[in-house]
């Protein structure tokens, strides 16, 4: 049987729709993960909650201890991993309050352990195939529920993560557009890439919230934007995941 693992779900442990919520604090050979696992039951199928920047967002994109949060789910049993996050849109077609599911990664952080190696087996080393990162079961999951909902989404997008914490310069931006990225944010391409190497089918469905800082004639974007936005807009997230669980 499934046990779904979720990094970000706001808005998922509404006791409304999470049974049996059991906060387990849990540590791996990299540490500890950004919050407890929140164990519980949506719709009959195990999920276990973390959230990726700890429970009050404290924690800046670059210091998440993105090792840990997957190991973590790996031990504690997740046989998939859906991932929520926000983005800036590249593309003109890309509204705010729009969803994408991922279908491409371009790695731009220059400072994160992107492996759970740090060394291999003699003669054996480990280099995991990236070529289509996203789980393609989950991904038809998350785009038929869309479909079904009437949600504004994108099929798929090439989602570029920077370091962070800062946002992009307007020239990072259109250097971004021009390479072939369709949205932006800090997280996924590390998370993606762990999650292949630990063999956990991993999808991510992005929320747009900006228009980064390429677009002529738009604010640049800040915090309280994405923020406002993502909160007009959460519980889209909400009940596509809350579906799409009892359907893997």
């Amino acid at each position: 049987m499934a046990t779904i693992g979720i990094i970000g779900g706001s808005g998922l442990d509404n006791p409304d729709i999470f049974q049996n919520p059991k906060d387990v604090s849990v540590s791996t050979r990299f540490g500890e993960p950004s919050s407890p696992l929140k164990n519980g039951i949506i719709d009959g199928v195990q999920v276990i909650l973390l959230a990726r920047h700890g429970r009050e967002h404290t924690i800046p994109p670059s210091q998440v201890n993105y090792r840990a949060n997957i190991l973590a789910l790996k031990e504690a049993g997740c046989s998939h991993i859906i991932a929520t996050t926000a983005v800036g849109s590249l593309r003109e077609e890309i509204c705010r309050g729009d969803l994408v599911i991922i279908d491409q990664f371009i790695d731009f952080t220059k400072q994160r352990k992107m492996s759970l190696y740090e060394s291999f087996e003699p003669h054996n080393p480990a280099h995991t195939p990236m070529s289509d990162p996203y789980d393609s079961r989950l991904r038809k999951i998350l785009i038929d529920e869309c479909r079904a909902q009437k949600f504004p989404f994108h099929e798929k997008g090439t989602v570029i993560t920077i370091e962070g914490p800062r946002f992009s310069t307007r020239s990072e931006s259109l250097m971004f557009r021009a390479w072939g990225a369709d949205i932006i944010n800090m997280s996924v391409a590390t998370e993606t890439t762990l999650a292949n190497e630990v063999g956990i089918p991993y999808a991510a469905v992005a929320m747009s919230t900006d228009y980064d800082c390429w677009r002529i004639g738009e604010e640049p974007v800040t915090w309280e934007a994405i923020a406002k936005v993502f909160a007009e807009n959460a519980a889209r997230v909400t009940t596509l995941l809350k579906n799409v669980i009892r359907k893997v």
